[in-house]
């Protein structure tokens, strides 16, 4: 990520199940925005500037390299998911959820829809307390004091009492998994999705080359003859890229997400072969399948028949314009028949026919949040 930055915010709720409205905002924000780095303890405290039931606050700090004008809009588009409602007349009222941008690194905002720092947050013992725990030494950027000098010159006696409610820090992807492997038929989005990834979670990405196979616009032509130089030289390719970019880790990335996995070689090999070639294939390919890393996480995209012809048709390959659906129906049973083989694989299987996640940021965040 280009200029990342560090990010506070201040989360609050005085309706309906407190605790579990922050963890979703929570979950959200790690989605959504970027990655949460320390949660601030719960503190209870009465309402603020209008007569309300008791609020839940706390504090979180972030790593992200949103711009701020796009910020202001993901977190009013959290408040939403999580469920609030802001009354028409504009005052302070009761609420499911309420995210503060308290600060951006030491930047200093002034705008319509946004002013870094919170202008209010100095005369908010609410926030100040939460805020001192996780950064008491932060410097706020216009006062030029450390958080904990800016709650000693607080005035505000509201009650601020800690509880004991915890709430969990949403792990990133790269904290969970070393290596990811997104599988899926022809058409199905495997490698939008693995682009998306790499980028918005800066992961090394591994990309089939299959635009080099001189034997794929062949064998469209004609199956039967070229199925086993074509499958061949596909099974040594992977195996080769695989070993290589595997082995080959980059310091600068946190993780490794690919767009295919070597067994897709034993699938299609077994749609496209005679029994004796397929026979022949499967022992050589059971010999490589023993020196490649398993990934940490695979993903099998779904998407029906109907659905990948569309896809297929759209991105207008020429040789890839006579696949049949009855063919694309073969490769779908061999890869349930996979899925259900490989029990020591860890795979989650996901049902993309109603999404767009390349143009749909909510597709998107619902595949995150699968993972």
């Amino acid at each position: 990520m280009n200029n990342v930055k560090t990010i506070y915010l201040s989360l609050g709720s005085n309706q309906g199940n407190r605790l579990e409205n922050l963890q979703k905002a929570i979950n959200l924000i790690g989605m959504r925005i970027g990655k949460v780095e320390n949660i601030s303890a719960t503190y209870k405290t009465d309402s603020w500037g209008f007569v309300g039931d008791y609020f839940l606050n706390i504090c979180v700090s972030l790593t992200a390299s949103f711009k701020p004008e796009l910020l202001i809009k993901e977190v009013l588009k959290i408040e939403n998911l999580v469920g609030r409602i802001r009354p028409l007349h504009g005052r302070f009222a009761s609420r499911v959820i309420d995210i503060d941008i308290l600060l951006i690194g030491n930047e200093v905002i002034n705008t319509k829809d946004l002013v870094v720092p919170h202008p209010k947050m100095l005369d908010r013992k609410f926030v100040l307390e939460p805020l001192a725990e996780i950064a008491p030494n932060c410097i706020h950027p216009v006062a030029k004091k450390s958080i904990t000098e800016c709650i000693n010159d607080c005035t505000d006696v509201t009650l601020v009492e800690k509880i004991d409610l915890k709430l969990n820090r949403p792990i990133p992807l790269y904290e969970k998994y070393n290596y990811i492997a997104i599988e899926g038929n022809i058409g199905a989005g495997k490698t939008s999705l693995a682009n998306q990834i790499a980028q918005d979670f800066n992961a090394k990405m591994v990309l089939e080359r299959f635009a080099d196979n001189p034997f794929l616009p062949k064998f469209y032509d004609d199956n039967e003859r070229y199925a086993f130089p074509l499958e061949m030289s596909f099974l040594a390719d992977r195996y080769q890229q695989l070993s290589d970019d595997l082995a080959q880790f980059d310091l600068f990335k946190n993780f490794i997400v690919s767009d295919y996995y070597i067994f897709k070689s034993l699938i299609f090999a077994q749609v496209t072969l005679q029994t004796e070639e397929f026979f022949l294939y499967r022992k050589i390919f059971d010999v490589m399948y023993k020196e490649i890393s398993k990934p940490d996480l695979y993903i099998y995209l779904y998407q029906n028949t109907d659905r990948l012809l569309e896809n297929i048709k759209k991105r207008g390959r020429d040789y890839e314009q006579n696949i049949s659906g009855k063919y694309l129906d073969k490769i779908h049973k061999g890869y349930a028949s996979f899925i259900q083989s490989e029990q020591q694989l860890n795979t989650i299987i996901i049902d993309v026919s109603d999404m767009d996640f390349v143009n749909n940021k909510d597709d998107y965040q619902r595949i995150l949040s699968m993972l």
